[in-house]
């Protein structure tokens, strides 16, 4: 098997996560005294992952972690995921596997995304309910929709949740591309890419590409009748996107572990 290449998506400002980045980008906020980048890089290089691309742009001269490629979006303000990630197109690799910047995951999640044989899988948090429980009164005001058919596929994701059945599980923001599914999501952005500079939007009509969140292109996908497939896992992974997320995660990581542990509260009994 190939290792996969990744490109870790951390350009935005972190602006729920003021002031802690009134200085720094979000993935620099520090968890246990050791910033949220390097957890990342640290548990990619454990699974045998040496090929890493940074995607910076709000302070990324405040970013630093040796031995990785870095890639300006300068468009960071005005820009969103879609963007971002192709930023570091000449970079893609197959397989490719893109994580957010501000999420930490476990090796054994990353590992089992890599052993997939989708040609594009997404990680999927089934057991996600308990957790949102613990970041929200109303665990319906962050969550998204996340459908699947019979087999596992994603048919529905990245929407406003009417109720928790419309919940499957939450994309935590970790995929991979492979094959066909690689030349799938660059036919979609390229696709795309025509219809922005003709002033039209024909994956998601709310949002041009610019503003395109990863959910909307992979539901694109979706819609032209390609197979997105989850990934299922249990926990393990946490979100740093509220100051109480911090709280949450110095708990549910214990600095000595290695590899990295992340034991949430419904797993753990707490």
């Amino acid at each position: 098997m190939n290792l996969p290449r990744l490109i870790i998506l951390a350009a935005g400002q972190g602006t729920r996560l003021r002031p802690l980045t009134d200085s720094r980008p979000k993935c620099m906020v520090e968890i246990h005294g050791k910033p949220l980048i390097q957890w990342q890089v640290e548990t990619a290089r454990a699974v045998g992952i040496q090929d890493i691309t940074i995607v910076s742009g709000y302070r990324a001269d405040s970013i630093s972690v040796e031995g990785v490629r870095y890639v300006q979006n300068p468009r960071y303000a005005e820009t969103n995921m879609v963007r971002t990630l192709f930023c570091a197109e000449f970079h893609f690799g197959d397989p490719l596997i893109v994580s957010y910047g501000d999420i930490l995951y476990e090796p054994k999640a990353l590992k089992q995304l890599m052993d997939s044989n989708h040609p594009v899988g997404v990680i999927v948090d089934t057991e996600w309910l308990s957790y949102w429980e613990s970041r929200f009164e109303n665990v319906l005001e962050d969550a998204e929709t996340l459908r699947l058919d019979d087999a596992g596929a994603i048919v529905d994701i990245g929407q406003k949740p009417k109720t928790i059945e419309e919940i499957s599980g939450q994309y935590i923001g970790l995929m991979k591309f492979s094959g066909d599914g690689l030349k799938q999501l660059c036919d979609a952005y390229t696709s795309e890419l025509s219809a922005y500079e003709r002033g039209e939007s024909h994956i998601c009509k709310e949002r041009n590409l610019d503003q395109l969140y990863m959910t909307d292109l992979l539901q694109g996908l979706i819609d032209l009748g390609n197979t997105v497939s989850a990934v299922p896992i249990s926990g393990g992974w946490v979100e740093i996107d509220f100051p109480q997320d911090l709280t949450l995660a110095q708990k549910y990581i214990d600095p000595s572990d290695v590899p990295l542990k992340i034991s949430r509260s419904y797993a753990t009994g707490d």
